[in-house]
């Protein structure tokens, strides 16, 4: 580390890495650096796997640091794919429909019954062999496939789930950040939309909007308070083709893009949670919505790959739409600040649209509306427990002025040069290509028009037929997969 504006120093990890099965190597580090550091201090693990190894030896720790209180392992019982998908179903919280097999033939059963392309996972991810090549979720296209993975459970550590599959596309993949305090009561939170994302459409997000919705948010605080959950907790959404948020990640610790999540004087998720563990108030969060963060060399590296990144001159398109669909209903097949993305087929209307169409006030984030008069009973009211009367208000779409927030511009990882170097080959092998076939003055579609009809050579003097004609095949579908991490 040469010189940071955040950072004063760095303490060594423990020999040998994180064992979170055998924490006494990590409470033995801590309790060093506790010493060097000479005072009590704040402790927020920023990955699962210290999440899970902190709250193992955090009791042994409480007169050293400062760290969130979560009872009965609470952090692996999230990061669980098997008992995330319980609790949701016993919490009523949308969940892609999970099967947990119990033998080879009943995966493939599950596999048929589900639908093919099929999504695997590893219960708990964080137990996977380093060499074993085994990847915490895996798109799968084959029953034998499926069978393949459950034959290496043993080697996985955990138990082999099998989710529906769900789609992606525009609008369809979106996050809940949020910092709480003892007992879940929210302290800084809110929802936001990933609007582009390396690997294009299936990994962290490169490009992400604030964007309040009253689902998501819901569910987000519907979570946090049944478990009871302090701290920060990242959670991952896909809309499916019903227009429903299905929660498909618990992450126990803030997200890669957390600082979207930053109100207009600064304060963030780890800046809430590090007041509030130290007994100081917490201010009351003011504006934020419509802010954009934006991983700089992960976005260009999308915006090369995938789909366009959305510019300035768009995202101003988009919100005038935006207004123009809150005051007269126009603008159904477009979705506002989509950056040029078409509307999700479906019975359902956009999601912004839906937003824009109701009545009702802007909530600060993370804040609950104050108790008003009951709504008018209906069949779903007996069902939402505790938190009745108390979800986040319906969202009025905001002026276009207003909704466009400041840009959170990050590089990613500048020790990693991965991404940079992925980046500088895709606009050198584009260019390379261009360049190529300008010197020959051949147009690229020419060419490959003209290897599509060349026919195969013969063996044996026979001369060649006239070319058969070639059905087109059809469309793959856009390769996707669940976020990995």
């Amino acid at each position: 580390m040469g010189r940071s504006r955040y950072l004063r120093a760095t303490h060594p990890g423990p020999d040998g890495g994180l064992d979170p099965e055998a924490p006494e190597a990590l409470l033995e580090c801590l309790t060093a650096v506790s010493e060097r550091i000479g005072r009590p201090a704040v402790l927020i693990a920023m990955d699962d796997l210290s999440a899970i190894a902190v709250s193992r030896v955090a009791p042994m720790l409480t007169d050293r640091f400062r760290i969130p209180h979560q009872p009965d392992n609470l952090p692996a019982r999230v990061a669980d794919k098997a008992e995330l998908s319980r609790l949701c179903a016993r919490w009523d919280v949308p969940h892609p429909e999970t099967v947990i097999p119990a033998s080879g033939a009943e995966a493939a059963e599950a596999a048929w019954r589900l639908g093919l392309p099929v999504v695997a996972k590893w219960s708990r991810p964080w137990l996977l062999p380093a060499a074993a090549g085994l990847r915490s979720t895996t798109l799968v296209h084959g029953v034998a496939e499926v069978r393949r993975l459950y034959e290496r459970s043993a080697e996985a550590g955990s138990r082999l789930l099998l989710q529906r599959f769900l789609p992606a596309g525009p609008d369809t993949d979106w996050f809940f950040h949020g910092a709480f305090a003892r007992g879940g009561r929210p302290l800084l939170a809110g929802s936001g939309r990933k609007e582009l994302s390396w690997p294009v459409r299936t990994g962290l997000t490169a490009v992400g909007r604030w964007l309040p919705d009253p689902a998501v948010e819901e569910s987000g605080l519907r979570l946090a308070e049944r478990l009871g959950y302090q701290g920060i907790l990242d959670l991952d959404f896909r809309c499916d083709e019903r227009g429903t948020f299905r929660l498909v990640d618990f992450n126990p610790r803030p997200g890669a893009q957390f600082r979207l999540f930053t109100d207009d004087r600064g304060l963030d998720v780890v800046q809430a949670m590090y007041l509030d563990l130290t007994g100081q108030r917490v201010p009351e969060p003011v504006g934020g919505p419509g802010r954009v963060f934006v991983a700089e060399n992960y976005a260009l590296l999308a915006a090369v790959r995938g789909r366009r990144l959305p510019t300035a001159t768009a995202a101003r398109s988009a919100d005038t739409a935006a207004g123009a669909a809150a005051g007269s209903g126009a603008g159904r097949d477009a979705v506002p600040g989509g950056a040029g993305a078409a509307r999700v087929p479906g019975p359902v209307p956009p999601r912004e649209e839906r937003r824009a169409a109701e009545a009702g006030p802007v909530l600060p984030a993370g804040r609950r509306p104050e108790p008003g008069p009951p709504p008018a009973a209906g069949p779903a009211d007996g069902a939402r427990g505790p938190l009745a009367g108390r979800r986040p208000g319906p969202v009025r779409a905001t002026p276009p002025r207003e909704r466009r927030g400041r840009v959170e511009a990050a590089w990613f990882a500048p020790d990693d040069l991965g991404p940079f170097l992925a980046m500088l080959g895709a606009f050198l092998g584009r260019g390379l290509g261009k360049g190529a076939r300008a010197l020959r003055g051949v147009p690229e579609q020419g060419r490959r028009g003209a290897r599509a009809v060349r026919a195969p050579r013969q063996r044996g003097g026979e001369r060649p037929g006239p070319p058969a004609r070639r059905t087109p095949p059809e469309a793959p579908a856009e390769p996707d997969e669940l976020v990995t991490r």
